[in-house]
């Protein structure tokens, strides 16, 4: 009887060490497959669409390209009461770890933006993650409120065919932009642009400064007033049209979306 209890015993142990070896291994494996997933997905151009569920405003978009896990290039043109980053298209310290992914950036010395991504959900055109930037200013810390963020994969890139000189007007009637008069721009190789008003038949330089064109994402700078100030425009261009629309926001919160149309001009 002895040796028969010791012998059920035994497979008991057996068992239960076997069934904690099986449901211990889909856990290991998990943030691998997670991981791989993310490296195959994830090659391409991105940009936020929502942010806690809402559409993103055109200021707070951000567009990143994946060549490969090893070679990511990333864009950011924001501003905030006391931080305004700026930094066109450029190679980006970046790493993946199970599924959180993390940006980080020194646009000078003493100072690093940590971008972290923990990643809930993925598709081959979508992704969903909660979202947390760092700022780090000689060695001290602190971070902006967490916030859900999805991106949508984007397969244009307007950044060659942008440059030449584009002329149009406001198509949003109404809106802060509809001055009803037709303007300039004129975009250089270089990242810097030039704008135009017309003055009867003279076109005169209203003022110039900095751009970048990250996939469909169109964000200037320039000085005006002593005065930093920034546009941002999502853009479509076929052939020798343009379009540019964007989601802003009122001072009460409210949201109206701004448009643009115009055509290339003949050099």
């Amino acid at each position: 009887m002895k040796k028969m209890l010791s012998v059920l015993l035994s497979c008991v142990m057996c068992s239960t060490l076997l069934f904690t070896a099986c449901s211990a291994a889909p856990e290991e494996t998990a943030g691998a497959d997670t991981q791989a997933q993310i490296e195959q997905i994830l090659p391409g151009r991105w940009m936020s669409s929502t942010i806690d569920g809402e559409p993103a405003v055109a200021n707070e978009k951000t567009v990143f390209y994946m060549v490969s896990p090893s070679e990511v290039y990333s864009s950011v043109s924001r501003v905030n009461e006391n931080r305004s980053p700026w930094h066109a298209p450029s190679l980006t310290d970046f790493t993946i770890d199970g599924n959180v992914i993390t940006f980080t950036s020194s646009p000078r010395e003493g100072i690093s933006i940590i971008r972290e991504y923990t990643i809930t959900d993925i598709s081959e055109n979508e992704f969903t993650a909660n979202f947390i930037i760092t700022h780090v200013h000689d060695g001290e810390s602190s971070s902006e409120d967490a916030r859900v963020v999805t991106f949508v994969r984007i397969n244009e890139d307007y950044s060659s065919d942008i440059i030449g000189t584009w002329e149009g007007s406001c198509t949003s009637e109404g809106s802060v932009f509809d001055d009803g008069q037709p303007h300039r721009w004129e975009y250089h190789n270089d990242g810097t642009y030039v704008y135009y008003d017309q003055d009867g038949d003279e076109w005169v330089v209203h003022n110039d400064g900095e751009y970048y064109v990250n996939g469909v994402l169109l964000c200037t700078r320039w000085s005006e007033d002593e005065a930093d100030n920034r546009e941002w425009w999502e853009i479509t261009i076929d052939g020798d049209t343009m379009s540019w629309t964007a989601l802003r926001a009122n001072d009460d919160g409210t949201t109206f979306t701004a448009t643009f149309e115009m055509t290339r001009v003949a050099e």
